[in-house]
């Protein structure tokens, strides 16, 4: 599956960080990670921290798959609105998922300082109404938040102009936040797994047993304790149901500007409203990165052709709300992503594969934050200890 089209920034900039070998032998270990980005490295690194033998596979280089073309904006705020997961599943539910995603982004930056070179930057998120509707709706959902606690200001219109120079119909301020380069902090994170970390290995078949699981390789056989699939978007593959809609994404990085120049977005993320949302975020060394332009397109081919225009549109978009600001792409990708029906992830066990097949499904505009949490959640499956979000985060919740 083609899951990139364009030049990827973080590919480009960062290079073949490092080559790993390919699995050519017969090996054993307590769990096998089927997927080298950045779901499959913090996966990886949470299980090997805690004693388990670890070994970690992927068909492509490592990161060089969704993470090379992901946007890495680590925010607490879920697409589908604390108020509609409130209606969904109750309120204590809605907040659980929030303030999860709010404590992954502080264990985020620990790891980042304790694996250093990630490019990790604190942040503040600024979500405004862009259309005149949205404003009420948005007023609701800053007053669900600041009733429950988090670090939310409300913005009026014409604080966002006089702060932001940005035309919107009111915005909520919130914290905690943060920029990465995800590229670089997968290879980071593996480091201490080098020799147990096998690139350009496609997993050909599983076969589930009382005892394990046994993963065919081209040249090698891996018989685990558990198998987590870390795959991305390639999960789908491991299961008849279908859990989530694949879809594209498309963004741009400009070449590095002035600080005087980047303005509001040196330390602010902005995402819109509207669906599908625009939203920018600047990156360590001065660039902006724009993204957006969502659309249902799965097939690579008609992917591959649209990123020109994509990119266009992006830019025309960006510059009406930023005209002093040189928008020009140096950089411009595209990149699958999935959507679940309530913006939630999937961790966890299936039914159609027992307990000792695990899947991290960190689907939605909050994977590396799902990712965070889903780490400690699949550890805590694999030593049959209870997680709270075990219930919220897992394909239990298909049936409510």
């Amino acid at each position: 599956m083609d899951l990139k089209s364009g030049y990827p920034f973080w590919a480009v900039t960062n290079g073949l960080m490092r080559a790993y070998p390919p699995l050519e032998r017969d090996i054993r270990c307590d769990v096998a990670v089927i997927g080298a980005g950045i779901t499959g490295a913090l996966v990886a690194h949470e299980l090997a921290a805690h004693g388990h033998e670890v070994v970690v596979l992927d068909g492509r280089d490592v990161a060089w798959g969704s993470t090379a073309a992901s946007t890495a904006l680590l925010q607490y705020e879920i697409d589908t609105h604390l108020v509609d997961l409130a209606r969904r599943y109750g309120e204590d539910d809605a907040a659980l998922a929030y303030r999860a995603c709010a404590d992954a982004i502080e264990r985020i930056e620990a790891l980042a300082r304790e694996i250093g070179g990630t490019q990790f930057r604190r942040a503040q998120s600024l979500y405004y109404a862009s259309r005149p509707r949205d404003g009420r709706v948005l007023r609701e959902e800053y007053e669900a938040r600041r009733r429950l606690g988090f670090d939310v200001r409300w913005m009026t219109a014409a604080a966002v102009a006089e702060r932001y120079g940005l035309r919107a119909h009111g915005a909520i301020l919130s914290r905690p936040a943060a920029t990465i380069d995800p590229y670089r902090a997968t290879h980071r994170l593996l480091r201490g797994l080098a020799d147990r970390v096998y690139d350009r290995t496609h997993v050909e078949a599983m076969q589930v047993g009382p005892r394990g699981v046994a993963l065919t390789t081209p040249r090698g056989r891996v018989d685990a304790r558990h198998v987590v699939v870390a795959a991305g978007y390639e999960s789908q593959r491991w299961l008849a149901a279908r859990v989530a809609s694949n879809r594209s994404s498309y963004a741009f990085a400009t070449d590095p500007i002035s600080r005087e120049k980047l303005g509001p977005l040196r330390d602010t993320l902005m995402w819109e409203t509207a669906r599908p949302y625009l939203y920018l975020r600047s990156t360590a060394d001065g660039r902006v990165l724009v993204g957006g332009e969502d659309d249902a397109i799965d097939i690579p081919a008609r992917r591959d052709a649209l990123v020109e225009r994509k990119a266009r549109q992006l830019v025309r978009k960006a510059a009406a709300m930023f005209p002093q600001i040189p928008l020009e792409p140096a950089f411009s990708w595209a990149g699958t992503f999935a959507e679940t029906r309530d913006g939630l992830p999937y961790f966890g066990a299936h039914a159609e594969h027992g307990q000792r097949v695990l899947f991290a499904m960190a689907y939605g505009g909050n994977g590396i934050t799902y990712s965070m949490l889903g780490a400690g959640l699949l550890r805590a499956a694999i030593e049959r200890r209870r997680h709270p979000l075990g219930g919220l985060f897992g394909f239990g919740r298909l049936e409510r």
